[in-house]
């Protein structure tokens, strides 16, 4: 059994709004790194240098952790609807749960 099912259409809705802002978040983040670092790519070699690739690699690290991060956070909303879902079932079979 899925363990949005349980949810009334108030709260998936929240649910919905939550993750869809979380990954537009990380689309906007990667937009601005691309914009930003194209930018300093072409200003570092007009230059003729290459110092752009330090700030890049920077954010790049940034803006991998942040896309992890969004990611593990989606997945586990269903881990834990999962372990909550079997918690309340397990405390339906117990008449005094303490």
């Amino acid at each position: 059994m899925n363990a949005l099912t349980h949810l009334s259409p108030a709260e998936l809705d929240r649910l919905a709004r939550k993750r869809a802002g979380a990954k537009m978040g990380w689309y906007i983040h990667a937009l601005v790194f691309v914009l930003v670092n194209a930018g300093l790519a072409a200003l570092s070699a007009l230059q003729g240098q290459h110092w752009a690739v330090f700030p890049t690699m920077g954010w790049g690290l940034g803006l991998a952790v942040h896309g992890v991060v969004v990611y593990l956070s989606l997945q586990n909303f269903s881990l834990f609807h999962t372990l909550l879902q079997r918690e309340r079932q397990r405390l339906e079979t117990l008449r005094d749960p303490w």
